[in-house]
């Protein structure tokens, strides 16, 4: 082959080359690109979804995606002593109901405070209402979101002090929810709904929140009946010694009998604080019954030996013990704690009581 030819032939060849890498890139190179794209997508995605957060309890801010815009909310929990007027009292008792079932937890919240606003200042304007208003509170009080319920727990407690008796009629589906949420392991709706119970027992008179109170004694909840227990416990006192009397100290030791073997301490705390104040009232009334009968018998002696002759003197003395008899027999409550535990309870529940109230006596004494 001539030298020519040798190199025609070596410039076709690299020209085969050159085409076969060019071809070779443009396979690759798409790929490439396409691999890129696929990454900015993913990075697209991720920042679009990273935009929507979910809803944070409490008075964190929640952030919602709407379109272009990120709006931020923030669910402000305000207390009694903070709270303002409202600005146009018509137009909220206009928007209440409706503002309460929204299905906007962040307008049921600011409904819910208006609801607070209007029992502190214009509680006169909602009672028409009241009723309802309390029911949709009670709805709140079941609202998953933590926000929501505990708005409405704090709007219970302005309730309770706002209207007091006013409210009993309507007051056992918020009782039932406030017991639970007073229960449960949250410790921010917890706290917040002990708080509601103990504005209810300083707010509510005794001698109609007790019977509310007594079923859930009973209760299968073992937490609610605990916390039922103290409820009962801190509103009989309130009573006062004559409205103790009144109610029946016999039922209310029967109460607390059987609150000694429950199966929480705080039930049997309570019923031990109830005891107390139950064996301080008897015996204050015990002490004075014994302190009349003596006087009346010193006064009836007095009288007796002043207008009675000489040879009468043993039957004064006869007539003298009928009237102690007959004085005692009046009042058959006077008798020991002891004997009137035993009166009232079973040998075991009585024995229970003897033991916590003589250990706590002797621990006074000491």
């Amino acid at each position: 082959m001539s030298e020519k030819a040798l190199r025609d032939l070596n410039t076709i060849l690299g020209t085969e080359r050159k085409n076969e890498d060019s071809g070779k890139t443009c396979l690759t190179k798409p790929s490439v690109d396409s691999a890129d794209e696929n990454i900015e997508e993913r990075q697209k995605k991720k920042t679009s979804s990273s935009l929507v957060s979910p809803a944070v309890n409490g008075n964190q801010t929640v952030t919602v995606n709407s379109g272009a815009e990120v709006v931020n909310t923030e669910v402000e929990y305000i207390e009694s002593e903070n709270l303002n007027d409202v600005e146009d009292i018509d137009t909220c008792l206009k928007t209440l109901l409706a503002g309460l079932d929204s299905k906007d937890w962040v307008l049921v919240c600011d409904t819910l405070n208006n609801v607070r606003r209007l029992s502190l200042f214009h509680k006169e304007a909602m009672l028409d209402m009241l009723g309802d208003v309390i029911s949709s509170i009670a709805k709140s009080l079941k609202n998953p979101r933590s926000a929501v319920c505990k708005t409405a727990i704090m709007t219970s407690a302005d309730v309770f002090s706002a209207y007091n008796d006013l409210i009993i009629d309507s007051l056992d589906p918020l009782l039932v929810q406030l017991l639970l949420k007073a229960s449960q392991d949250k410790r921010f709706v917890c706290e917040a709904a002990e708080k509601a119970l103990i504005s209810m027992t300083t707010w509510i008179s005794p001698i109609s929140l007790l019977p509310k109170l007594q079923p859930y004694l009973k209760n299968k909840n073992p937490r609610i009946r605990a916390k039922a227990s103290i409820c009962f416990s801190r509103s009989v006192p309130l009573l006062g010694a004559e409205g103790i009397k009144t109610y029946g100290i016999d039922k209310l030791i029967q109460v607390a009998a059987s609150q000694l073997s429950d199966q929480l301490p705080e039930s049997r705390e309570a019923a031990r604080a109830l005891l107390l104040e139950l064996q301080n009232v008897y015996e204050k009334f015990n002490d004075l019954m014994v302190s009349s009968v003596n006087e009346h018998t010193v006064t009836e002696h007095t009288i007796n030996e002043q207008t009675i002759n000489d040879h009468t003197v043993n039957e004064h003395a006869m007539n003298d013990h009928t009237a102690n008899d007959h004085s005692v027999n009046e009042h058959p409550e006077m008798s020991s704690w002891e004997s009137f535990c035993q009166s009232k309870l079973s040998p075991l529940s009585a024995q229970a009581v003897l033991r916590v109230t003589s250990i706590a006596r002797e621990g006074l004494v000491s």
